[in-house]
């Protein structure tokens, strides 16, 4: 990243955060990165942003005398979307999700839902031997998808949950900023949220804006009513979710300012999933969250989407609210 023109390695920046300095990050113990932006004046209430770098996967579990690997799951992947599907492994060794053949399964098979317990990672081994020659147990495995445009102004990708978010933090990071604010990419939030508190003790803010990508039903076979966010409608505003009730308030204003800009904004219809918000919110003496979520379709699988336009008024919308909220 290029922080007010001093290029700033993601991989391998180590200064610390001072208010004092123009720009500088810090990794963590845990290894979020955390980004401090000096802007033109410093607000009277501490802002963190925050977008988590991690995504969902696959931990090898067990090999078999064939040279198969055994899986499970890291953080919430339905398994219907994981059959057939590339992944690579931590080493760049690619492998493909495998089953029994459908010829070969019984009429009850054919008509249940598939487990991970029935699949397997093939990595092409000849045998357990020739397998362990470059996998261990532990290993890690992530989805293998090619980044695509397509269609109406849409993105395919891996991992957009929350990439798109990381993405949105990196374009407020470059530009001139009037207020102070700390941008945080945090870790282990598909995996319980357990990397966020890490960084907002590091901060100590007084409000995050806790920035995702979020379920877009908005698709064939979906009631209007159910259908949670839009694409093409611009940023999502979350009022709860399973682990957290966002900050009323901020909730109210952030909907003001986005109108106030010409932002194009919606409120998330459903409560389900849950982001770092809920680690933040309970910090220290308590922080005041806000959720801002971009519309996603087929998120936590190798070809979720969202629209470019909703990724531009996330970024325009994270920059008026960081000045909004300043006082």
């Amino acid at each position: 990243i290029n922080v007010d023109g001093t290029k700033m390695n993601l991989l391998q920046t180590n200064a610390a955060i001072n208010p004092g300095n123009s720009g500088g990050g810090l990794f963590d113990a845990r290894g979020n990165l955390i980004c401090f932006k000096k802007g033109k004046k410093t607000p009277a209430k501490k802002i963190m942003l925050s977008a988590h770098m991690d995504e969902v996967g696959f931990v090898v579990t067990g090999i078999d005398d064939d040279g198969f690997l055994r899986f499970s799951t890291v953080g919430g992947i339905d398994s219907r979307v994981v059959i057939g599907k590339r992944v690579r492994l931590e080493s760049g060794i690619p492998a493909i999700v495998g089953t029994k053949p459908i010829h070969m399964q019984s009429a009850e098979e054919q008509n249940t839902p598939l487990k991970i317990s029935d699949m397997y990672l093939d990595i092409g081994a000849k045998n357990k031997e020739d397998a362990l020659e470059s996998v261990a147990l532990g290993d890690t495995a992530a989805f293998f998808s090619n980044t695509v445009l397509f269609g109406n102004d849409r993105i395919k990708a891996k991992a957009l949950d929350d990439r798109a978010g990381c993405a949105c933090l990196i374009q407020l990071l470059q530009q001139d900023a009037e207020y102070d604010f700390t941008a945080c990419f945090t870790v282990c939030e598909e995996c319980g949220k357990s990397g966020a508190d890490n960084a907002a003790y590091t901060v100590q803010p007084d409000i995050a804006i806790v920035v995702e990508c979020t379920t877009a039903a908005d698709v064939h076979g979906v009631g209007e009513l159910d259908q949670v966010v839009n694409q093409g409608k611009g940023p999502a505003f979350v009022l709860m979710d399973t682990r957290c009730i966002y900050d009323r308030a901020l909730f109210k204003k952030g909907m003001a300012i986005a109108k106030e800009h010409n932002v194009p904004c919606q409120v998330k219809r459903a409560t389900p999933g849950a982001t770092d918000a809920a680690v933040i919110q309970t910090m220290g003496a308590g922080v005041k969250v806000m959720g801002v979520s971009m519309p996603g379709r087929y998120i936590h699988s190798a070809s979720s989407t969202l629209k470019l336009s909703d990724i531009d008024a996330t970024t325009q919308l994270l920059g008026h609210l960081v000045n909004g909220l300043a006082d």
